[in-house]
């Protein structure tokens, strides 16, 4: 049983072969996908590809890279499209002060009100944070001191990039830890962190058609291929590749509060 957290199906990459895209996914055991906003058209978007198949869910955000062209509309239009019964979480936003496409004030301003929408829809949020690690943590724990805790997850660091000590600091601030094709790759810190974060915080995602798994690096990304990101952490955790699958699925499960039955012990 295997749950892709984050995709972005809805883009122009799989025009001419979604269907088939999601299919593959079923057939290779993947029980749901997560398309996630990064504006208002794909969010839009992403609850239109979530209303024509019931193992996608939605969500609504706007990236920090389009952060300097946010308006009180668009926060007005996300919270309207938040309201949607396939919508599951807010985001992704963050900082990503890597790219530095929008200034970082416009940023810091975007990621705040999409944090407000959050708490006042009780949705949890998918964050996405690059060469931003203190501003985006300080800005979380300020988020999260004013926030109702329900004793459930609050959101998910989207492709993490920080060290093991940092990601336990978020897991005491009630976020999961994402972990996608990078896990794999031979250069990366990734699997190393993987191997110290609890396999109950952690979700496996995608970001298809982003970074693609070493075995296909070159090549488009798609939702069957979070099964090489299962089998990577299965390996440096010296567990099977079921309990990856199973328990990352129940935690996406249970973070994003999906209509779905598992099985899983926990």
């Amino acid at each position: 049983m295997l749950l892709d957290s984050h995709t972005h199906i809805d883009m122009r990459d799989f025009d001419d072969d979604r269907e088939r895209v999601l299919q593959l996914a079923r057939e290779s055991g993947v029980v749901a996908v997560i398309d996630i906003g990064i504006d208002i058209a794909s969010s839009e978007a992403a609850i239109a590809l979530a209303e024509k198949n019931s193992d996608v869910f939605a969500t609504v955000g706007i990236h920090p890279h389009d952060a300097s062209k946010v308006t009180d509309a668009d926060i007005t239009r996300l919270e309207e499209l938040s309201k949607h019964p396939k919508v599951v979480a807010v985001g992704e936003t963050g900082l990503d002060f890597y790219r530095n496409r929008s200034s970082k004030e416009s940023q810091v301003e975007a990621f705040k009100r999409q944090l407000e929408l959050a708490s006042k829809s009780g949705l949890p949020v998918v964050i996405h944070s690059r060469n931003a690690g203190d501003e985006v943590f300080e800005i979380l724990k300020d988020w999260i001191s004013g926030r109702k805790s329900d004793g459930r997850p609050v959101g998910v660091l989207h492709c993490f990039s920080g060290d093991a000590e940092l990601g336990r600091k978020y897991i005491d601030m009630g976020f999961l830890i994402a972990f996608d094709g990078p896990v794999t790759y031979p250069k990366s810190s990734a699997a190393g962190v993987a191997r110290e974060i609890p396999l109950d915080k952690m979700l496996i995602e995608t970001d298809c058609p982003f970074l693609t798994p070493q075995a296909h690096r070159g090549k488009r990304n798609e939702p069957s291929y979070v099964s090489y990101v299962a089998a990577k952490i299965a390996e440096v955790k010296g567990i099977s590749c079921e309990s990856v699958a199973d328990v990352t699925s129940a935690n996406a499960i249970r973070l994003f509060r999906l209509p779905i039955k598992q099985g899983v012990n926990r």
